[in-house]
């Protein structure tokens, strides 16, 4: 078993962590790169577009966003219940969101995508039927997805507020930016769901289940470890 184990990690482990240490490791989970950046703290008036496009940019490049859709959606094969899943999820996200910006509400940002990479590990445990077995009982996976939503969209307000934006225009371009991201969950959502369709259809999805959700899990706790090795260094 820990044979067979270590072989199908051996394999899945390079595609998530490839992906994981592919992005700018100084832009954290929630990065915006330094042309958008510019683009961001330069534009005035309401700018609809261009943020609906950044937006849209953000879900699909933010891995942490994306491990943890793949999570969300690994076991879950009616449509209807993948849409209750991420509507919590974009509820959540879009309310810290506005919250965040508008309201002018602050959290640490290395705390809060420790705490991303910390829901990136829930999903892979409760993919894994962990709680049932350690704690005898079984959490409410829709509570915590959109607990954890509002967390995702705090992780990216944090990044804004560091940001210069002009006040006119400020509620349309972020509403605009809100939905840009809600429309890159939806392709991306789209991409994986049409994947994981084709490797469900496998002999092999069961024995791979396992492996894949560790190797989720081990990103997460990655995640965790790089944003708070942050905190303490820059504190």
């Amino acid at each position: 078993m820990f044979s067979f184990l270590r072989t199908r990690a051996r394999v899945l482990a390079p595609a998530l962590l490839a992906l994981l240490f592919w992005c700018p490791l100084g832009a954290g989970a929630h990065g915006v790169t330094e042309g958008d950046k510019a683009v961001l703290q330069q534009s005035a008036g309401a700018q609809v577009v261009l943020y609906a496009y950044l937006g849209a940019k953000h879900m699909v490049t933010g891995y942490d966003h994306l491990f943890f859709l793949i999570g969300v959606i690994f076991f879950l094969y009616r449509l209807r219940e993948v849409a209750a899943y991420v509507t919590l999820f974009a509820v959540g996200h879009s309310v810290t969101l506005l919250l965040g910006v508008l309201g002018g509400a602050r959290v640490n940002p290395y705390l809060v995508d420790a705490i991303i990479g910390l829901s990136v590990v829930y999903k892979g445990l409760d993919n894994l039927g962990a709680f049932q077995r350690w704690f005898g009982f079984q959490p409410n996976t829709k509570a915590a997805v959109l607990i954890f939503g509002f967390f995702h969209g705090f992780g990216l307000a944090t990044k804004l507020q560091e940001f210069k934006l002009a006040p006119e225009g400020l509620l349309p371009n972020l509403l605009a930016f809100n939905a840009g991201v809600e429309l890159g969950q939806l392709l991306a959502l789209t991409a994986i769901l049409i994947a994981m369709g084709f490797w469900r259809r496998t002999e092999s999805f069961t024995r791979q289940a396992f492996a894949a959700n560790v190797t989720l899990m081990t990103a997460g706790f990655l995640l965790i470890g790089y944003q708070l090795t942050g905190y303490v260094t820059v504190q």
